[in-house]
């Protein structure tokens, strides 16, 4: 009989244990981590479009451009992987005015360059190619999970330091993390429209029509201290 309230009175004080340690004394803050980043490769995302009477046609004439691409891409040492089409279209338009269909055919390729270096070469070739759309051109960095991570660490370190500043003014201090969580994560990486670009077929090789900037790795973590 007094082993079986022993065990009651176990079973009653436990959810009060419980309670006091989830109504411990925390912390709670947010830091952010700010690395930015010398960009060293360019994804230009583009397109080939062609627009006419005939479905057949418009479609002919896009795939004998896709195909020039194709070939004077992998002549400049471009790698498959590093090409890829976005998507293909064919679609049947209406004009109110004229009372006329048309047939717009169009395709969407993203091209990779791990060396800005060759942009304006490789951008003038597919234009004289006969690419006509570019819907913009995107920096990027090889080594962005590094920088991920030296972002997060400094995220984590800027909590800790948030949280020492709030409890050394009233005479207390921190203990350890009891909860850690990333609360957001942004690349900014800025996309250049190139309204502009048909007329770059006849710039020369040596003028200079981007300027690739930084790029900002930016990440925010919610982190709960004990507070003593």
């Amino acid at each position: 009989m007094k082993k079986a309230f022993l065990i009651l009175v176990l079973m009653a004080t436990m959810p009060l244990i419980a309670q006091q340690k989830l109504e411990r004394s925390l912390v709670n803050v947010t830091g952010e981590g700010l690395v930015k980043v010398q960009p060293d490769e360019v994804l230009i995302k583009s397109r080939i479009e062609h627009e006419g009477k005939s479905a057949a046609e418009v479609k002919s004439q896009n795939d004998a451009v896709v195909d020039k691409i194709f070939k004077y891409l992998k002549s400049q040492g471009i790698e498959e992987k590093d090409i890829q089409t976005d998507y293909i279209n064919l679609n049947k338009q209406y004009d109110y005015n004229d009372k006329t269909y048309s047939y717009v055919a169009n395709q969407a390729i993203s091209i990779t360059l791990h060396k800005l270096s060759n942009y304006e070469k490789i951008m003038k070739g597919l234009l004289e190619n006969g690419l006509n759309r570019i819907d913009g051109i995107q920096f990027k960095s090889s080594e962005m999970e590094k920088y991920e991570r030296e972002a997060r660490k400094l995220a984590v370190l800027n909590a800790q330091n948030t949280a020492r500043e709030l409890t050394e003014p009233l005479g207390q201090e921190i203990g350890k993390a009891v909860s850690i969580s990333e609360m957001e994560y942004n690349s900014v990486q800025p996309m250049y429209r190139m309204n502009e670009a048909v007329q770059m077929s006849d710039a020369k090789g040596g003028q200079q029509t981007i300027s690739p900037g930084e790029l900002e790795i930016k990440i925010k973590v919610h982190v709960a201290f004990e507070l003593k």
